[in-house]
């Protein structure tokens, strides 16, 4: 037996059948391997970087066993066999955890009259074991298992080659072309449609959180955003003129209901020649910085929409194309010429940029500037996916990499977002904030919150997001939302607006949903969104749509610390049950119920209460059909007789392994059984686990109106347990130098004590004295002043 420390390529063994080369193996962390096979023996082609790591320095064993090499780290065995080559992955026990099903298989395919090669992998995954992952697919389930599909960014259902096990590894498939996934009697297949290599990583973090940390340190960590990006946001398809946004903001804060920051969304550029001008040309937005100030005065944010393609009238677009760094694809908008249908006698000529390119990049940014220097807070990147209408010819355009646009489709979204993150850090140590609508493995590094895309307004598409967003998490990146509301309203269109109340029961259960996604966004066409169009105080509907709101501000110390620990302890903010129960087989396709973080289990109504459900499928293009017949409903639900706040009943399911107190009753329930329980359409239901320590915040119009220097700490008994606080400076980048401050909270349920230990860490501008009040479920409080030293309090 040899024992090596190596950072170098173990050669597993030679293949010598079917022309195969040689397969590698390459630790790239003790629970970490890099395996590539490769056809003619070279080194495996990656234009793009979707992998950021080098490995480290590993301890591995070598040992000859059954006509096959085993190496060994402290964390993992890879067995590589002598004749195949076939790699199979072993727990440090010896259980199997996954094996390849054979030698890898390379494809010559004609693509577009172009000879590429391809690769695919198949593995045998267990009968019964259950995969997450593959990206945001908006799937009615969360097992992936039997999915079949070709993994590519798109406006909805973005396709990830990266998945979790339930037991307890990752599987990370490094490369750049549309990858088709088969999983079927034949085994779990990954191919690649050009790639001269099978190139994957294998990744054993014993539980599917430690898989999900290990697909962040191959591909990128995450940056925090600032608290202000955890607020809520209004949007719509689109504020069109400076005034209307600024009224808009005026509105909520004369409601007195909380919010962050309002979006401006396209065509404040003016006509379609001028698309994405970054510049406010259109006639309607004379005085940009008026505007912006307006908002800022206000104590709000302003997000603004920038796309990947230009208009032939913009600056950045001749700059462009001057330096054959556009494509020639079909993209929207197709016509010049504002109106439904396009016509396309009268094409727009708006082009994408290359951003394979560095100086593509640095040119975006430049003109982007423009915006910058004007005050715009972040960034909407539209279409990043993005936008094509695709024909024949088009996946085999050369891109300015040398090679096609086939080879390197799935890093567009990666390149885009890396415009501007990259850039913008050299100039300011304010935090990036990006949200775009195009995914991809390794965005998470670009400070890129992607959503679902335009999605339909209906209860099937409201259920989706769920399994969506948690499939989307699988793959490394915690920051995903959901246009709340859904993008197009469809049938809602003509059914009375904000007043049919099938739209609004939808409209509530959406927001509710918003309340404990990583960002709280409502946004969508036809039907307007903003929240005191939908009554007054004291009436239901819009009592539940601010409490949702106020809910999210409520809760923001913990959403605070649930996103720190996403950035510095690679963890998740929106997390499948069954990560935390994977004992219990009741988890493992739980898909309407979800973690917020480790503490919160989140378990929304998704279903008609009060109204009827109407499911009918929108399509991306028909949903811009403003002439699409509509359900003809009048007047709101009052005054229809609905009594929404009625009693319905909601079921649950609380895992086996905790017991669950139900935040808003204070009732505790114990785990591994489903619940039944009244709701109203005020109703948010959620459960706290027993043993949590959950620090609460004040009631505010904007994060940062109230120091957090009183906070509610609730304790939830039941069994010993912790919470901690996080704070930094809430806005730069200190916190990656180390300036930001913990707090942890230890419960002792037999003593009934709770320890408040000493602060740890410091940051400009930290609050060193405050209060906290400590009340558990029964009404028991206790008020005490911390200076940063430890503190016992007894119940």
């Amino acid at each position: 037996m040899n024992m090596t420390r190596t950072a170098l390529a173990v050669i597993c063994g030679l293949l010598s059948i079917g022309g195969q080369a040689e397969t590698k193996v390459t630790f790239y962390a003790p629970d970490i391997a890099h395996i590539v096979k490769t056809k003619d023996g070279g080194e495996p082609v990656h234009r793009v970087e979707t992998v950021t790591a080098k490995p480290q320095d590993v301890e591995v064993k070598t040992r000859a066993v059954d006509g096959a090499t085993e190496y060994t780290s402290k964390s993992l065995v890879v067995r590589c066999d002598a004749k195949t080559g076939a790699v199979t992955f072993l727990s440090p026990k010896g259980e199997v955890l996954l094996a390849e099903k054979g030698p890898a298989v390379y494809h010559d395919r004609d693509w577009g009259g172009l000879r590429q090669v391809g690769a695919e992998q198949t593995w045998t995954l267990g009968k019964d074991e259950a995969i997450y992952g593959l990206g945001d697919n908006q799937s009615t389930v969360l097992n992936m298992r039997g999915w079949n599909a070709i993994l590519h960014p798109r406006n909805v259902g973005d396709g990830l080659a990266a998945f979790v096990s339930v037991k307890g590894y990752g599987l990370f498939w490094d490369n750049t072309s549309p990858v088709e996934v088969r999983d079927n009697a034949d085994g779990f297949t990954f191919e690649s449609q050009i790639g001269n290599a099978v190139d994957y990583y294998f990744v054993y973090g014993g539980s599917i959180d430690g898989s999900i940390a290990g697909f962040r340190e191959i591909s990128g960590d995450v940056p925090m955003f600032p608290r202000w990006a955890y607020g809520y946001w209004q949007s719509k398809e689109r504020y069109k003129t400076q005034w209307e946004t600024v009224d808009v903001l005026k509105k909520y804060r004369e409601c007195g209901i909380p919010m962050d920051g309002i979006v401006q969304d396209w065509q404040y550029w003016g006509g379609n020649p001028l698309w994405n001008a970054m510049e406010f040309t259109g006639n309607d937005f004379p005085d940009p910085k008026w505007m912006i100030k307006s908002v800022h005065d206000m104590n709000a944010k302003l997000l603004i929409t920038i796309w990947q393609s230009f208009g032939p009238l913009t600056k950045p677009y001749r700059e462009l194309a001057a330096k054959n760094y556009l494509f020639p694809f079909v993209t929207w908008p197709q016509s010049c010429l504002d109106k439904w249908p396009p016509r396309m006698d009268y094409p727009s000529e708006v082009k994408l940029y290359d951003n394979y390119s560095a100086e593509a990049r640095g040119i975006y940014w430049k003109h982007l500037h423009r915006l910058y220097d004007l005050g715009i807070d972040g960034w909407w990147m539209d279409s990043t996916d993005p936008d094509h209408n695709y024909k024949e010819g088009d996946f085999e355009y050369k891109t300015s990499l040398g090679c096609t646009w086939r080879e390197v489709r799935s890093a567009y979204p990666l390149e885009g977002t890396r415009a501007v993150y990259e850039n913008m850090r050299k100039e300011t140590d304010k935090r990036v904030f990006i949200l775009t609508r195009g995914a991809a493995l390794g965005e998470q590094r670009y400070g890129a919150s992607v959503w679902s895309g335009d999605v339909a307004s209906n209860w099937d598409v409201l259920r989706r997001q769920i399994p969506g967003g948690l499939n989307y998490t699988m793959t490394g990146n915690p920051n995903f939302n959901c246009d709340l509301g859904g993008f197009f309203a469809g049938r809602y269109n003509k059914g009375g607006g904000v007043n049919n109340p099938n739209w609004r029961e939808l409209y509530v259960r959406w927001m509710q949903l918003g309340t404990f996604l990583p960002m709280m966004r409502s946004h969508g066409t036809d039907i307007p969104r903003e929240i005191y169009l939908y009554g007054k105080a004291g009436e239901p509907v819009y009592d539940a749509l601010v409490g949702s709101i106020k809910l999210r501000y409520r809760l923001m110390p913990y959403i605070y610390t649930v996103a720190a620990d996403a950035s510095q302890k690679r963890g998740s903010f929106m997390r499948p049950v069954v990560a935390d129960f994977p004992q219990d087989r009741e988890t493992w396709d739980l898909a309407h119920q979800f973690m917020m973080g480790k503490s919160i289990l989140v378990a929304p109504v998704l279903d008609a209460k009060y109204t009827r459900e109407d499911n009918k499928p929108v399509g991306e293009m028909e949903g811009w059909d403003k002439e699409g017949k509509g359900e003809r409903v009048t007047g709101n639900g009052e005054r229809r007789g609905i009594d929404w706040m009625a009693e319905r009943t909601h079921r649950a399911y609380l895992p086996k392994g905790a017991d669950w107190w139900c935040f808003a009753t204070g009732k505790k329930f114990s785990g591994g059984q489903k619940v039944e329980f009244p709701t109203t359409l005020a109703s948010q239901p959620f459960f706290v686990r027993a043993g949590t320590v959950l620090p609460l915040g004040p009631d505010v119009q904007f994060n940062g109106e109230k120091p957090w220097n009183d906070l509610e700490i609730r304790v939830y008994p039941g069994a010993d347990g912790e919470g901690e606080l996080y704070e930094d400076d809430f806005e730069t980048y200190a916190c990656e130098k180390g300036a930001w401050t913990r707090i942890r909270f230890t419960w002792n349920d037999k003593a009934r004590t709770l320890t408040i230990a000493a602060r740890n860490g410091e940051y400009e501008g930290m609050l060193k004295d405050r209060a906290f009040t400590v009340v558990l479920p029964d009404g028991a409080t206790r008020r005490v002043v911390y200076a940063g030293k430890e503190v016992n309090i007894k119940f």
